[in-house]
């Protein structure tokens, strides 16, 4: 049985800010890839971030944090955006702000 995948009001704004049409598309089917098992894609994310996975997607560049519901078989994409170790901008910096 499939999962329903859903945004968060913030990476559905984070995905509207991705000014390239196709790399917005190419993100946006990478999330909807995660309604099959999406317990077995990405890795879980430790530390302050624990209990939420990160799925990369457009060729390595950007990263997909989500979190699992699985009573409810529910993905919540909590964050998406291009990986950048230091910067306030990062997409594990966002999602650190957001819990």
């Amino acid at each position: 049985m499939a999962w329903a995948v859903y945004f968060t009001d913030e990476a559905a704004e984070m995905l509207l800010r991705v000014e390239d049409r196709r790399i917005r598309k190419l993100i946006k089917a990478r999330a909807v890839r995660l309604s099959e098992s999406p317990d077995m894609q990405g890795k879980a994310l430790g530390g302050e971030l624990s209990g939420l996975r990160s799925v990369r997607a457009v060729g390595q560049r950007y990263r997909i944090v989500y979190e699992l519901f699985p009573g409810n078989r529910e993905v919540w994409v909590v964050t998406l955006g291009i990986r950048k170790a230091g910067s306030r901008d990062d997409v594990y910096e966002l999602a650190r702000r957001l819990r």
